[in-house]
């Protein structure tokens, strides 16, 4: 995939956060904002693109524009979770809620 094919969109009427990967193809990540809190509701890929670390990609994206928008983060779907118990290191990025999710409190 191209550099262009990667880049990464922001639809925030959609609260969304896209890669597009062919004409109509998208991997995406679903957010919600509720009482400041950044909720990462979903993240796709299309089966025959998984495994390339687009997910992965899009999560990092939105840790860093949650961040720069004074945002806390909660993971709810099973790849954020994931993801946030995999790297330690973010964990002051997350909300009491976002840490009760990794059952980390």
């Amino acid at each position: 995939m191209s550099g262009e094919e990667t880049a990464i969109l922001h639809r925030p009427e959609q609260r969304m956060f896209l890669i597009r990967l062919a004409p109509g193809t998208y991997s995406f990540l679903q957010y919600e904002i509720k009482e400041g809190k950044f909720y990462v509701n979903k993240t796709y890929a299309p089966p025959e693109y998984r495994g390339r670390g687009l997910a992965t990609k899009l999560l990092q994206h939105a840790v860093a524009w949650a961040r720069e928008n004074g945002l806390k983060i909660v993971p709810v779907c099973s790849f954020a979770v994931e993801y946030f118990r995999r790297h330690p290191e973010l964990q002051n990025e997350l909300a009491e809620e976002g840490l009760q999710a990794l059952d980390l409190t």
